[in-house]
Order: C-alpha cells, then sequence, then structure tokens
C-alpha cells in the first residue's frame, strides 16, 4: 500500500475573485462568464424593467434568449436602477468590495455615473476596471453606436467573407467574441501584475481593435501584398484543392491540401488518377491555384460518386485533412464532445439547460464553475442584506423602484 499522500486538488484558478459587471449583449457578459467558469464570483447588474436586453433577444432556450443562456450562466442577477443616485450608490458600495469591474455601456455613459475605469481605480487602487466599448475611448469614432455586425464591416471582416459575388457577415458575432477574449486576457493579466505589485488598473478593450487584430492575415496580405485575399467561399483563397465538395449522399466533405506531396497521394489513393500528380498543370500549388476549376473539377468527380462517410474514410487513409461540413445540429451531437464528456446540465428559470464545458481544461483542479443562468434580480435582496440594507430601506428602494 503507496504511503504517499494524495494531492490535494486545486482550487479554481478564480476562486476568492468578486466581479462586479454592468453590462449588455456580449461582449462583457461573454467576458465576466468565462471569469464566472473558473470560480469568479460575478454579480450582474441590470436594469429592473427588462434587465440586460439580451434577454429579449429569442426564446429559443424554453423560453429564454439563447444569447443570455450562452452568455451568463453562473452569475447572480443585481436588479438596479442606474439613474437614481440611490442605485449608483449601491453599486459603488459593492465595486469598494469587489476586484474587477467591467462595462461596456454606451460610449461616456459609465463617465457619467462615476463608473469608468480611470474613476473607479483612482478611487480603488487594486481594483482592475474594464471599459469595453466599440471604438474606444477617443477619436472620431469613440461615440459612433456599436453592433457586432456594423463592426464587423468597419473591420472589413465583411469584405473578405463570402462568395466572390456577395460579401457576408460571419455567422457568429465575432466582433464581440473577439472584445470579450481580449476583455478576459486583460482582467487575467491585470490580476496577475496585481498579485505582484498590489496595484489594479484600468484595462481598455474595443471591438473595432479586437477584430482588427482577428484581420491579421487578409489585413497584412493586404497592406504588404498590395491587395486582399479573393472571396472565395468556404475555399482558400491561396491554396487549391481546399474546399467542401458534395457528396452522393447529399453531404459535403472539405479538404485540404497542403503540399504537393499531399496532393500526389490524393491523385493516386482518392482520386484514382496518379498522373495528375506529375501534371504541370496540378504538380504545385501555383499551378493548382491558376487552374482552380479544373483541380475542382476532378476533386469534385472523385468525391461526387461516394457518400460522405466513404469519402472522409478515403481521405483519411490517404493522409488527406478533412471534415464534414456540419450543420448546427450536427455540432450538437458530434462524436467527439460525447466522447470527451463535453456536456454538462445547467440550472436556470426554466429548469435544466444543456451547455458545454468551456474549452479551458485545468486538470488537477475542479471541473469549470457553471452555475446557473439567473433570473432577472434574482439576487437582489440577498446583495443587499450583505451590503447591509436593513428590511425597511429594502422596502423603500423597492417601492421606489430602485431596485427590483
Amino acid at each position: 500500500m503507496s504511503t504517499h499522500p494524495r494531492p490535494r486538488p486545486l482550487p479554481l484558478p478564480l476562486d476568492g475573485v468578486t466581479v462586479v459587471a454592468v453590462e449588455q449583449a456580449v461582449s462583457a457578459p461573454f467576458a465576466t462568464r468565462q471569469l464566472a467558469d473558473l470560480g469568479a464570483r460575478v454579480i450582474k447588474v441590470e436594469r429592473p424593467d427588462g434587465g440586460d436586453f439580451a434577454r429579449g433577444y429569442d426564446t429559443a432556450a424554453r423560453g429564454l434568449a439563447s444569447h443570455f443562456v450562452w452568455c451568463n450562466r453562473g452569475k447572480e442577477s443585481l436588479a438596479v436602477d442606474l439613474k437614481d443616485p440611490r442605485g449608483i450608490a449601491l453599486v459603488r458600495r459593492l465595486v469598494a468590495r469587489a476586484d474587477v469591474f467591467v462595462q461596456n455601456l454606451a460610449q461616456g455613459a459609465a463617465a457619467r455615473l462615476g463608473l469608468d475605469a480611470a474613476t473607479l481605480c483612482a478611487a480603488h487602487p487594486r481594483l482592475v476596471a474594464v471599459d469595453v466599448s466599440g471604438y474606444g475611448a477617443g477619436g472620431p469614432y469613440a461615440h459612433k453606436r456599436a453592433y457586432d455586425m456594423l463592426v464587423q464591416c468597419e473591420a472589413g471582416l465583411v469584405s473578405v467573407t463570402g462568395t466572390p459575388e456577395q460579401p457576408v457577415k460571419a455567422g457568429v458575432p465575432a466582433a464581440d467574441i473577439a472584445a470579450a477574449m481580449y476583455a478576459f486576457s486583460g482582467v487575467l493579466a491585470a490580476l496577475l501584475r496585481r498579485a505582484t505589485t498590489g496595484v489594479g488598473g484600468p484595462v481598455e478593450v474595443s471591438m473595432l481593435e479586437s477584430l482588427a487584430e482577428w484581420m491579421g492575415h487578409p489585413l497584412h496580405h493586404g497592406m504588404h501584398g498590395g491587395e486582399a485575399p479573393a472571396r472565395t467561399g468556404v475555399a482558400h483563397a491561396v491554396i487549391a484543392p481546399y474546399d467542401a465538395y458534395p457528396t452522393a449522399d447529399g453531404g459535403q466533405v472539405l479538404l485540404s491540401v497542403q503540399n504537393d506531396r499531399e496532393w500526389r497521394r490524393l491523385a493516386e489513393q482518392v482520386l484514382k488518377r496518379p498522373e495528375l500528380g506529375e501534371d504541370p498543370a496540378f504538380a504545385t500549388n501555383a499551378a493548382r491555384v491558376a487552374n482552380r476549376e479544373r483541380t475542382d473539377a476532378a476533386v469534385g468527380g472523385a468525391l461526387g460518386v461516394l457518400g460522405t462517410a466513404e469519402a472522409v474514410e478515403r481521405l483519411e487513409a490517404a493522409g488527406i485533412a478533412c471534415a464534414r461540413l456540419n450543420t448546427v445540429a450536427d455540432l450538437a451531437a458530434h462524436p467527439q464532445l460525447a466522447a470527451r464528456d463535453r456536456w454538462r446540465e445547467v440550472g436556470s428559470p426554466v429548469g435544466p439547460l444543456r451547455a458545454l464545458l468551456p474549452p479551458i481544461t485545468l486538470p488537477g483542479g475542479p471541473e469549470a464553475l457553471m452555475g446557473a443562468v439567473p433570473g432577472l434580480g434574482e439576487h437582489t435582496d440577498a446583495v443587499l442584506r450583505e451590503l447591509g440594507v436593513d428590511a425597511r430601506e429594502c422596502a423603500l428602494l423597492r417601492r421606489d423602484g430602485v431596485v427590483g
């Protein structure tokens, strides 16, 4: 029998960290949800009359909005009217106890309320305070209204996404997600710095600058090469074959040939036309791109007589990178996610809802803290009690609509 003591399980990285968030929609809520998944206590401040407007986007999640369910699990909802000085006073008392504050109000609104990062950090030197905006605090676009699709257009993403005939936006809120990821990593970096210096400080993230960073390949291609990559649908602009091809049973398989050795294997083992491996019209990637229509016809003809499963099997046997062109329903039933046990259930006002574990896996500690999706104002009373608000004052605040 081993005499070695079992190692103690590690705590979640943000256990003991308190976050206060005045947030709407996706960019700030998705950032703070990830903090909650890592163990932080996140208190979400919402308007009493409807709350985060993302609550009303749709009713797809058994009556709840899909955006809200995605971005807000594991949080406490505090319903407070920030237009009332008493409501602002309550939030400031919360912030004084917090480690992190995050807001993505319209540009200038946080400053008018005294909830901008610079003001809060001046009052609370250990606080990490994050301003998430559309275009940043300065410059000619600072006060321009910013929604995800608008920023996708301003950042040039729409211009390089779609077919040669039609530009399209990304099918997910790419600008919101980009800003959320940089807000999330900015908080972690600032907390790490605070651990060594004792000082928090402001963090600024803009949707435009975040998405501009994600535009790295087309941006640098255009700046240094003279023109942006062409829109090519699901095909790759500078690699061939790299596209989706229909199969005999109505599916589509996307494959990617990264070098000429792979092309020769594809020609011999899948296309059953080994002569194409040495044909000058196809032997190099530059030649295949120049002859893209003929390349696609050869590949499409071979895969078009196969079922999807058989096409994938042949491509994998030949060592060719490939994927099925899945639907959202296919993703929800993906065998890899099931095999890796990535699905959980989280609580909500309408009962348990299926949700994915976050992609950050930290072996040696507890699983991510996937708390319930809160109802509007669900935690108001509990938070007010923590702040020392007695029953009489609470009743007055409720009567006056300051809290809900």
